[in-house]
């Protein structure tokens, strides 16, 4: 059993590392390589202590759901995180320019985000189905996430990210969304560019075979930890590509298939 003792250390790592924008060491050593419990409790301080300073959990997000970002992650799973209300920096898409400020070493990627209609919180885990999910969604919406890392030189390992809330960072998503029935989430084909040059390819079977699926392990994770997936959540489902370094000054722009492209800047 990992103590209490050790998971305030890492949260206090990590959280110092936040507030300063100093990469740290990994928090293996403090709480092992393998033991998730203990990694998702980190989490939890990190984002309760978050809570506690005045923001709320707007959705979730999956991270390590492509071959390609699990190659580039060291990891071979996926996790999840919580998406908190200061990370939402949509108001990129007007073209006010996104202030980099809080950020240690982001790298940006292209997803699929779905909006729930309803909360996906049943008797039984086995009634978490792709139907279920696809039910429970409102709207697909394009979406870049701003992936970011606390941990020096991105050298993670799975409990590493995990604790470090999945890895995340900001993340904008667009306004032109599509139902379940307009468009069908595998079926996608991304390309991310930045200043007009393509950095990162990919398609929805990227995403776990199917966003969709990706939806369906989250909510049995969800449901799992006793915390599950809410009405009005929003759900970054993860990359359909690998993820790119990006600077002050860039344009980026995510061209999701069935979506109006969704196009931002970034300023330090």
């Amino acid at each position: 059993m990992i103590s209490q003792d050790a998971i305030s250390a890492a949260v206090e790592r990590l959280a110092t590392a936040q507030e300063t924008r100093v990469p740290c060491e990994p928090v293996r050593d403090l709480i092992g390589t393998d033991d998730l419990p203990a990694a998702y409790a980190v989490q939890q301080g990190l984002v309760q202590a978050r809570i506690a300073g005045g923001v709320s959990v707007v959705g979730r997000k999956i991270g390590a759901t492509s071959k390609a970002v699990q190659d580039q992650l060291g990891v071979d799973q996926p996790d999840f995180g919580y998406l908190l209300s200061d990370m939402d920096v949509s108001y990129g898409v007007s073209g006010t320019p996104i202030s980099m400020r809080t950020l240690v070493q982001p790298r940006v990627e292209a997803e699929v985000a779905f909006r729930l209609a309803t909360d996906i919180a049943p008797e039984t885990e086995e009634e978490i189905t792709i139907e279920a999910v696809r039910a429970a969604v409102d709207l697909a919406l394009p979406a870049l996430e701003i992936v970011d890392s606390r941990i020096a030189d991105w050298k993670i390992g799975f409990t590493d990210t995990v604790a470090d809330n999945a890895s995340s960072g900001l993340y904008v998503v667009g306004t032109d969304g599509r139902t379940l029935d307009e468009l069908e989430p595998r079926d996608v084909v991304m390309s991310l560019t930045i200043n007009g040059e393509e950095r990162s390819a990919g398609n929805g079977a990227a995403c776990l075979g199917d966003p969709l699926e990706a939806l369906r392990w989250l909510a049995v994770q969800a449901f799992r930890f006793g915390d599950p997936l809410r009405a009005g959540h929003l759900i970054l489902s993860g990359a359909l590509g690998p993820f790119v370094p990006f600077a002050p000054g860039d344009r980026v722009t995510a061209s999701i298939s069935g979506f109006a492209p969704l196009a931002v800047e970034f300023e330090e």
